[in-house]
């Protein structure tokens, strides 16, 4: 499918999802809001790609919602009766929640390649990703708060996982600016960057080497990390061990010993792609 607000490229088993309005900053538009749901959708319906790169076109990665968004609001989050206006708005804030959290549950893992700014919304959508890298000009910002509003769509759940639970509290009490190498000291990005040429070089190297692995051994991974993330050590094992007794199969572990010993790439069968029981085509 084609997109108006990013590129959509499939090609070895790599998905690169490339925002593509820069005179904009990237900025999420109402139709972002269609498209990445959609996008994130059909690249898991697929099964053909293995990993998952986000980057952008610009000097910046992207400067959150679109203020056209904020300028033409939804009627009904303003005004009538209060319950029914407040029910609403906490669907549309899950709705939009949702499109983040697809990153982590979609099967395939996610790098996020970043220049420039990264801004508000955006640092929702990073926070969900598998990995970060960035240039040496990038920088973070918790921006909702100096807008007089709580950030909603993830940072503040995500976050104090992923950096020291004190900086994440000042970032998003401040709104202040946070560096690309003070993000490299606290763990959130994996490296630092010359140039947006370089850094993209070096995550497709990465999407690469996550593309020449058994991908049911892949998704697995993923799943088992997120899960963990969530439990208890103890939950996190009894889980483990109930996974692994029904998706863990000789042939993947035989095809990457054999491709070792010959020192050739292995072969792996493609994740089945996922179509909804009710529109398949009947015999």
């Amino acid at each position: 499918m084609s997109y108006q607000c990013f590129e959509l490229e499939v090609q070895d088993h790599i998905a690169h999802l490339k925002f593509s309005r820069p005179a904009q900053f990237n900025s999420m538009n109402h139709l972002f809001w269609q498209e990445f749901p959609q996008a994130l959708s059909d690249i898991d319906r697929t099964g053909e790609a293995r990993v998952l790169v986000i980057s952008a076109m610009g000097k910046h990665f992207c400067a959150g919602m679109d203020l056209a968004v904020f300028q033409d609001p939804d009627p009904k989050m303003f005004g009538g009766e209060p319950g029914r206006r407040g029910e609403y708005i906490r669907r549309l804030i899950l709705q939009l929640q949702d499109c983040f959290t697809q990153l982590e549950t979609i099967r395939i893992p996610v790098l996020s390649a970043i220049q420039g700014g990264c801004i508000g919304g955006a640092v929702d959508l990073v926070c969900a990703s598998d990995s970060r890298y960035c240039t040496k000009d990038a920088f973070f910002t918790i921006k909702e708060t100096a807008l007089g509003m709580t950030a909603d769509l993830g940072t503040l759940q995500r976050l104090p996982s992923l950096i020291p639970s004190g900086l994440a509290r000042e970032l998003a009490y401040t709104a202040r600016k946070f560096p690309a190498q003070e993000a490299l000291s606290a763990g959130f990005v994996n490296q630092v960057f010359d140039s947006a040429d370089e850094m993209l070089e070096r995550v497709m190297q990465c999407a690469r080497q996550i593309a020449a692995n058994s991908p049911l051994a892949v998704t697995g991974t993923k799943q088992m990390l997120n899960y963990a993330r969530d439990h208890s050590v103890t939950d996190s094992l009894q889980y483990m061990a109930t996974w692994q007794s029904g998706m863990f199969q000789a042939q993947d572990l035989m095809a990457s010993m054999a491709a070792q010993v010959q020192q050739t790439p292995a072969e792996f069968e493609p994740l089945h792609g996922i179509e909804p029981p009710l529109y398949r085509d009947k015999d």
